[in-house]
């Protein structure tokens, strides 16, 4: 399928999942509150996410946090948490769709456009996994759900970087590795530490967010 067609397999069903569970430390402040074009960060990237028009949407977090809003499900990682691996494991095993796609809260530059193509892509019992090169980009990318027996497993092992998970599933065929060109790698820069929020005058908040419940 070339870039841009933008069909759902008609058997596949979506959620979605913002992974919001990161302690922050380099950054220093809840990366959801970064304010980002004028709105709080997991705003804007819940936004992207409705325009997937997804059956649920889950918030993968630590703890309960005061901006989650009241339609969405909050999927608490279990502790002790594995990152990112806790947090998928846990929505994996929760979802009712076929497929789960995922966004991380830090990468603002995503496009709906992008995220679309990326379900686009996936298949039965398949879903597609974006590489920069040589390296997996897992938190944008979209899982089936078949791929949690994987997850579980992998949580109770002793390695918990996605990197070696989505490769084993990429050769179990359960994921596509779709290689992301020079113009789509921005749509994959995140925010790690205060110096990134230097270009485009981006701004912190601290102070409380307005209600969306």
């Amino acid at each position: 399928m070339q870039r841009g067609a933008l069909a759902f397999n008609p058997r596949m069903t979506l959620s979605a999942v913002l992974l919001a569970g990161g302690e922050s430390h380099r950054m220093g402040v809840e990366k959801a509150t970064i304010i980002f074009q004028g709105v709080p960060l997991w705003q804007r990237q819940i936004s992207l996410l409705r325009e997937l028009q997804p059956q649920e949407i889950f918030i993968s977090a630590r703890s309960e946090s005061p901006w989650r809003p009241a339609d969405t499900e909050l999927a608490l990682d279990e502790t002790p948490s594995r990152g990112p691996l806790s947090g998928l494991t846990r929505v994996l095993e929760r979802m009712q769709a076929s497929h789960l796609v995922v966004l991380a809260v830090d990468m603002p530059f995503m496009k709906s456009m992008h995220l679309r193509l990326l379900c686009s892509l996936a298949g039965e019992s398949c879903g597609v996994l974006p590489m920069i090169g040589e390296r997996a980009e897992p938190l944008a990318a979209v899982y089936p759900r078949e791929a949690r027996k994987d997850f579980s497993a992998a949580l109770l092992g002793n390695q918990f970087s996605l990197q070696p998970l989505c490769r084993n599933l990429a050769r179990a065929g359960k994921l596509r590795v779709f290689q992301i060109s020079e113009e789509e790698k921005e749509f994959y820069r995140s925010l790690n530490e205060p110096n990134d929020l230097t270009i485009g005058g981006f701004g912190l908040v601290r102070n409380s967010l307005p209600e969306f419940r």
